[in-house]
Parts: structure tokens; C-alpha cells; sequence
């Protein structure tokens, strides 16, 4: 008899998302389900929690990427379900200079973490997210001040230019110039440019990708660009560390899109968006499934690189709007990818769990946040076309800002890199415990970067 009443239960468990990709109800209703999935690793809804923390291991920047994959969905969607636990967790992280350096990452913030965060901040601005309305400033001053505080940090002195990966001297990677930490800027900078029409962001635009391409990070090869992952100042970053993530792809090909924009689709960054399209479909596609070559392959992606396809889904759909000749290329590799996802979102007890190799068409018993994050995202552009694209102030954009914002902070003056903050020896001994904790946890980092 129990058996007879369970096993249509089991039935009804094993199903995976039913997604019709040409209905935005399905859609919606599909990214909704993982939306929840996510929240099943968040903190701030939970008694004693952090508000904006997802739980260990997933790490600061991981919320603000998670964060803004909500925040599209908001938008897309026309879904306020969400809105407050977004507006919530945002706000909650800002920092007292509402610069996304809040006290409880102060030792251990990379300049990739807070950059994350700033594209995020960037989608409110341009979706007319709810600006804060408890005095805070707006989504565009905060915005500004993280831009600003980054190209601070700008190391003419070591490769010739470039951000460091990390923000503060005694975290290790400070010595590592990062291409995510450098695409983000980039981005920001064309963002903001675009959006406000002033040409001196689009100027740092400039001057970041023309980095990027002389120190090698970027290398165009038969019309087709790849984007490496960094290297160390002690050679004067001649030793690249040669791995393409999906992640600084994106971002880079994000950043380019919006810059072709801004300019009314000029023939330069045409041609550079050209390039890193035909990088991004011929590196991270297999049969017109999205996956992360560098570990999908080998079974060794981290909690980290789980969630990269997310924000480069993300990036492929604000490309196809932004830069409308891309369309033909990225829109069915977008489709073909959110169908073979949603095949994959059958594991878990709830039935709709998603998992990261999409080529499996099933749950490949991998799962956590960042197999969430990259379903939420790659379905949900399926709707990229339906709604209007990013705003600008001229366009319908309404959250305030000031060009200056940031720059009486601590954290944003130039000899940040001597790292003129007041530390005491106890909360050094305290950076140094959490370091070596992930360092320790990053050891595998040196190993798949071999691969």
C-alpha cells in the first residue's frame, strides 16, 4: 500500500524544468523555481544571518554576481516576488562610503570583488531599480564611487598599467595583475560613459582594453579573440597565465558592446566585438551548449568557476541588444543552451535541481550556487529582445549620481597600493588567519590553472 502511494510521488519528484523557450510565462515561471533553489544557500532570510551573505564557501563577490542575475530576472520578468530580498541584500553591503567596501570584507576585498559588485549596482542604475529611499544615495553615485576608487588604484609603476587583483598589501595575488579585476573596469567605464554621455569615461575605456591588448592578456588570433587570465608584476607580466574563463570573456565582450554603443557603432569596436564573439563561440560552446572549457573538461571546476557562466550569459544578452549584428550568432546559441540547462534542472529532492554540465541533458550530480546562478541566467536571456534595452540618463534612466563621488575615501586615493589605512596589529593577525584559510582552500587554484 505505501509503496503504491509513493511511487507516483517519485514521478512527480524526477521531473526536470519544462521550459518552452518562445513563452515568457514558461520562462518566467522556470527561473522563479531556480530563484528559489538559490535562496536555499542565502543567509539573510535565515534567523542570526548575514543580510546579502550566501554561506560558506560561496565567497562576498559570488552575492553580488548572484544579486545581479536577480535583479535582470526582475527586470525581465516584471516579477516584484524578489525585489525586496535584492533591494535588501544590496543595501546592506554598500559600506558607510557606499562604495562596496563594507567592513566585514575590509581585510580580505580584491579589487575583482568589488568591481563584481559594481556591474551589479550598474544593472539598478540602468533597469530603474528602486533607488534607496532610507538617505542612502542613489544606485549611480555608488556606482561612480567604486569606479572612481578603482581607476584610483590604476599601477602605472609595474607592466606598464593595470589594477592588481587584490586591494590590500598582505592579501596574496596583490602581485598578480588580474584580467577579471581589469575587463570589470572596463566594463564600468563604458557603462558609465554610455550612460551618462560623458566621454572622459569612455577615455579610461579606452586606455583599459589598450592595456589589456599590449600586455598580452588579450590576443586576437585569425579573427578570433582570447582572453587570458593575468599574470605576476615580478616579470613585468610577461609570464600569462594562459586559461580563457567564460567569466572575463564576458565581461570584456559586455564592456565592448556597450562601448559600441555608446559610440554609435563604431567601426573600432565593431571590429573588436567581431573578434571576441567569434572567441566566445568557438572557446565556450561544444554542439551550441554554453560550458567552462578549462574544467568542465578535466571534472575540476571550483565553487567559483561553477557560477562563471552565469555573468557570461548575462553578457551575451546585453551584447546581442547593444550590438544588434551579433544577434544572428548569440541569440541561438542562447536558446540552444537555456533548452539543454532546463534538461539538467531534474536533481535534487525538490526535482528541479540544476547542474553544471549541460551537455548531460540531467542533473550531473553537481549542484550548489553557482549551477543555480548560471541556469537563472541563461534562461532568462531568452527574454533579452522583449524588454527595452539598458537606459541611459537621456533615455528613461532616473537614479542620481556625482562624478566625484568616491574620491574622499580612503580606500580610492592613489596610495592605496602603500596601503595608508589604519590597521591594527590585531586585525592584521587576523587577515593573515583568513588568508592562509583560503589560500588553503585556493591550493588547488596553482593546479588547475596547469590544465
Amino acid at each position: 500500500m505505501m509503496i503504491t502511494l509513493l511511487f507516483p510521488l517519485l514521478l512527480t519528484v524526477a521531473k526536470a524544468i519544462d521550459l518552452d523557450t518562445s513563452s515568457k510565462t514558461s520562462i518566467c515561471d522556470a527561473t522563479a523555481l531556480i530563484q528559489d533553489g538559490m535562496l536555499d544557500y542565502y543567509e539573510g532570510i535565515r534567523y542570526g544571518g548575514t543580510v546579502g551573505m550566501f554561506q560558506s564557501p560561496y565567497y562576498w563577490w559570488e552575492a553580488g554576481e548572484a544579486f545581479g542575475g536577480m535583479l535582470e530576472n526582475w527586470f525581465l520578468c516584471e516579477n516584484d516576488t524578489f525585489k525586496e530580498i535584492i533591494y535588501d541584500a544590496i543595501l546592506a553591503q554598500t559600506g558607510s562610503d557606499y562604495d562596496f567596501m563594507p567592513e566585514n570584507q575590509t581585510m580580505v576585498e580584491g579589487n575583482d570583488d568589488q568591481c563584481v559588485w559594481g556591474l551589479t549596482i550598474m544593472d539598478a542604475v540602468e533597469r530603474n531599480f528602486t533607488d534607496p529611499t532610507d538617505g542612502s544615495p542613489g544606485w549611480l553615485y555608488m556606482t561612480q564611487a567604486i569606479f572612481n576608487e578603482m581607476w584610483s588604484r590604476w599601477d602605472s609603476a609595474n607592466c606598464g598599467g593595470g589594477l592588481r587583483w587584490q586591494i590590500f598589501t598582505w592579501n596574496s595575488g596583490y602581485d598578480y595583475k588580474s584580467t577579471i579585476s581589469n575587463v570589470c573596469l572596463f566594463q564600468l567605464a563604458s557603462r558609465l560613459g554610455r550612460y551618462t554621455g560623458n566621454d572622459t569615461y569612455l577615455d579610461v575605456a579606452e586606455s583599459v582594453y589598450d592595456w589589456l591588448v599590449d600586455v598580452g592578456f588579450i590576443n586576437v588570433a585569425n579573427g578570433t579573440a582570447y582572453v587570458y587570465d593575468g599574470a605576476d608584476i615580478s616579470e613585468n607580466c610577461t609570464d600569462i597565465t594562459t586559461i580563457d574563463w567564460s567569466y572575463n570573456h564576458g565581461i570584456l565582450l559586455g564592456g565592448a558592446a556597450y562601448a559600441y554603443n555608446a559610440t554609435n557603432g563604431s567601426s573600432v569596436w565593431e571590429s573588436r566585438v567581431t573578434d571576441i564573439v567569434e572567441g566566445a563561440k568557438s572557446i565556450f560552446f561544444s554542439d551550441g551548449i554554453m560550458y567552462e572549457s578549462a574544467c568542465q573538461d578535466y571534472d575540476t571546476c571550483n565553487n567559483d568557476q561553477r557560477s562563471f557562466k552565469s555573468i557570461f550569459s548575462r553578457m551575451l544578452g546585453f551584447t546581442s541588444v547593444l550590438a544588434p549584428f551579433t544577434a544572428s550568432t548569440i541569440d541561438p546559441l542562447i536558446k540552444s543552451s537555456a533548452a539543454a540547462c532546463a534538461l539538467s534542472c531534474d536533481g535534487g529532492t525538490d526535482g528541479h535541481t540544476c547542474g553544471l554540465n549541460w551537455q548531460d541533458k540531467t542533473c550531473d550530480g553537481n549542484y550548489g550556487l553557482g549551477e543555480q546562478m548560471s541556469a537563472l541566467e541563461v534562461i532568462q536571456n531568452l527574454l533579452i529582445h522583449d524588454r527595452p534595452a539598458p537606459y541611459t540618463a537621456s533615455t528613461g534612466g532616473s537614479s542620481v549620481g556625482d562624478a566625484s563621488a568616491g574620491l574622499n575615501t580612503t580606500t580610492s586615493s592613489a596610495d592605496v597600493l602603500e596601503n595608508n589605512l589604519t590597521i591594527t596589529s590585531k586585525d592584521r593577525a587576523g587577515a593573515a588567519i583568513i588568508t592562509a584559510v583560503i589560500l588553503g582552500c585556493m591550493a588547488g587554484g596553482a593546479i588547475w590553472m596547469l590544465f
